[in-house]
């Protein structure tokens, strides 16, 4: 199975599901682990008829009565009394108005807001998360341009790279103009609180749509962002039905760990807690510093959600720089340790020792209970966006192996040999 074909099952799930399809062996060549969500529970479908959020808290929407769409966009970790939403955009369908709005510009579409005639049939994207939505949406025809292919798995997008169909546009801070203006987009979807350099963008006259689902601080308000995509391309129903799948999923996986959790009876046989959830921490030693997500971010509800206590409680959304001596305190007896990397070949302790001989002390480090992923053998940035539900499953396959099938295969992380 490819990955096209992969995310082309996604809208199928809910039938795969009612059939009781339990074969969990997919693979693809090279041995990468794609996404499947057999046994798992949930998938039911919705009409999609009217667009509804449940848990993205970076845009809005709001449908005139002539069918226009306006979408309100804002970052998500900011308190909207103090920072007003700084981007909107007015989507008019182009059967209804296949000509650019008058001056009155229609009903009720405030002078504030960007027309930006839907759906769009031409766009560049900037990120890995925004590139599994159009994948996920069968939308890759729309996509003209990406700014690279490192750790790209995508054949089909790799192969749309190499006959043209696909331009590379350069990294951010350094895009390449001519290349941009040549796939002549119509819009461009941007991360504009990231290193940016979309001045030089700017000064082409095309528009460009902020996409912040990476800032979004619930797994599945990330995923959500796939309805923001699906208003751009016509899919609103194709992106709520597969929403609502991914939403079924993941609560029921969440209820299921709640449900032992508050059984008192949870995965502490071998655990050094006297009671409670098992304790979790992430990251690696870099520069001097250990690099570690705050309390408050994505990773740390998907950790509560699993059933783990994840060992920094802070209001913190991003990434924090922590001393080692600082980290070690809070996580020397953590019972696992949540390993993201890029390696290039096999990672193992002795690497893992290797690169700070001071890990060995961790006790999840002697217990051998490290977590890990690596983003060179596995399409984690291609895929996790839209796959929280995936990444739950791996969690509390291993924080509460009980919970799950005996014969239950991890997508992304599992632990370390």
């Amino acid at each position: 199975m490819n990955i096209k074909s992969l995310f082309l099952s996604f809208i199928a799930i809910p039938l795969l599901l009612a059939c009781g399809n339990n074969n969990r062996s997919s693979s693809q060549s090279d041995s990468t682990p794609l996404p499947t969500r057999e046994g798992l529970g949930g998938g039911s479908s919705s009409s999609g008829s009217s667009l509804t959020l449940s848990y993205a808290k970076g845009f809005t929407v709001r449908t005139l009565d002539n069918g226009i769409r306006l979408v309100d966009i804002a970052d998500p970790q900011k308190d909207e009394d103090k920072m007003p939403v700084s981007y909107h955009f007015a989507l008019v369908p182009k059967k209804t108005h296949p000509q650019p709005l008058p001056s009155g510009r229609g009903e009720a579409v405030p002078a504030s807001y960007t027309i930006v005639p839907v759906p769009v049939d031409r766009t560049i994207v900037m990120t890995m998360l925004q590139l599994s939505n159009f994948t996920t949406l069968d939308a890759l025809d729309v996509v003209k341009g990406i700014t690279g292919t490192k750790n790209l798995f995508n054949k089909e997008v790799r192969e749309r790279v190499e006959d043209g169909r696909i331009v590379k546009i350069g990294m951010e801070g350094n895009f390449d103009t001519e290349l941009i203006l040549a796939a002549n987009p119509e819009v461009i979807f941007i991360s504009p609180f990231k290193r940016g350099g979309y001045d030089v963008i700017k000064e082409t006259g095309i528009t460009l749509i902020p996409h912040l689902g990476y800032k979004e601080l619930h797994p599945l308000g990330q995923a959500e962002w796939i309805k923001f995509v699906g208003l751009f391309l016509g899919k609103e129903a194709e992106a709520d039905s597969i929403f609502s799948g991914i939403e079924e999923r993941y609560n029921t996986l969440k209820q299921k760990a709640d449900a032992k959790d508050a059984s008192g009876k949870g995965s502490l046989s071998s655990q050094g807690n006297s009671g409670g959830s098992p304790k979790v921490f992430s990251g690696e030693m870099h520069g001097g510093n250990w690099y570690a997500v705050g309390g408050k971010s994505t990773l740390a509800q998907l950790f509560r959600d699993a059933g783990a206590e994840y060992v920094i409680n802070d209001d913190n959304t991003g990434g924090v720089n922590i001393e080692f001596e600082q980290l070690y305190a809070m996580a020397a007896d953590a019972d696992y340790w949540r390993i993201l990397n890029s390696f290039p070949g096999e990672f193992s302790y002795e690497a893992l020792k290797a690169s700070e001989p001071r890990n060995e002390l961790f006790r999840a480090f002697r217990e051998k209970k490290v977590i890990y992923c690596n983003m060179k053998q596995t399409p984690y940035y291609e895929l996790a966006p839209v796959a929280p539900d995936l990444i739950l499953a791996d969690f509390i396959a291993i924080f509460h192996p009980e919970l799950m099938p005996k014969d239950y295969q991890p997508t992304f992380y599992r632990l370390l040999k």
